[in-house]
């Protein structure tokens, strides 16, 4: 059998970091925020790249590092990034402008995921990623679809849980969140998906 743990560890430490974004994740410790790991990021960068994202969504900026794996992916996607913590979005601001990013590039809007996503156009956009509360994911989740175009990607973090999603007896309101989320997509109606097991997991979904 093979050693799961260290081709996981492997997998988490392949990829090196940009200088620009460890400094950010530095100021998300400070802050006590939690980012997706480096390997989380990196992989939002490929797929993004790979689906050529012009237009993203993300809810939840924390201190900008998802924010900056993704607009690393091209030098013309346009990102809005929305959080409710208007404290997060001013050190993720800070973020933006240490790395240089055009500020035609990217939207920072402070408010509910689900009401300013309420407020977009459906069918706008290549990629909506989601890092938040599990409790707020069935609320979320249709409207997040709703923006996507047809082949676009949502892409879920902390799919897994802190490894809780795959055990049946672990039933806490978070855990039973983030597993019937992850239901929604796998009957294979009008998605394709698969979950990832990079980081704590990520749930990668392309829209027929």
């Amino acid at each position: 059998m093979i050693d799961k743990i260290s081709s996981w560890k492997f997998a988490e430490d392949y990829v090196v970091e940009p200088q620009h974004i460890a400094a950010a994740r530095h100021h998300a410790e400070q802050l006590g925020v939690e980012s997706v790991t480096q390997a989380t990021g990196n992989q939002l960068a490929l797929l993004a790249a790979i689906s050529k994202a012009k237009n993203i969504v993300e809810a939840g900026t924390g201190a900008g590092v998802s924010s900056l794996w993704l607009l690393s992916a091209s030098k013309d996607s346009v990102l809005t990034t929305i959080d409710n913590e208007p404290e997060y979005q001013n050190v993720a601001r800070k973020n933006f402008l240490a790395s240089e990013i055009p500020a035609a590039r990217i939207r920072v809007i402070t408010g509910k995921a689900k009401a300013v996503m309420g407020n977009m156009a459906d069918g706008a956009y290549d990629l909506v990623f989601l890092d938040i509360d599990p409790l707020d994911l069935e609320e979320l989740l249709p409207t997040a679809v709703s923006l996507l175009k047809p082949g676009g990607t949502l892409l879920l973090a902390h799919a897994l849980w802190r490894d809780r999603v795959p055990n049946p007896t672990l039933r806490d309101d978070e855990t039973s969140a983030l597993r019937a989320s992850l239901r929604n997509f796998g009957d294979g109606d009008g998605f394709i998906a698969s979950v990832s097991l990079i980081g704590d997991g990520l749930l990668m979904v392309a829209k027929a």
